[in-house]
């Protein structure tokens, strides 16, 4: 089992990119860049348009713990 968590304010922040700044390179609102962070929605093409216009692939967007199912 895993958790999956977003990491996008943190390399916002490493890149010193607001959400807006984002959003316009991405060619995707400012609204689902938002979503995405809290961890409400994660659209196929948002995810490729986002990881693209920063330059990472969709995996480095999050980080990912696994758990072991017995607990």
């Amino acid at each position: 089992m895993y958790i999956i968590k977003p990491r996008l304010g943190a390399i916002l922040k490493e890149k010193g990119w607001t959400q807006t700044a984002l959003a316009d390179k991405a060619n995707v609102p400012q609204s689902a860049i938002s979503r995405f962070d809290k961890n409400e929605q994660h659209k196929d093409v948002h995810l490729f348009a986002i990881s693209r216009a920063l330059g990472l692939t969709i995996e480095e967007l999050f980080i990912i713990e696994e758990i072991d199912a017995e607990e």
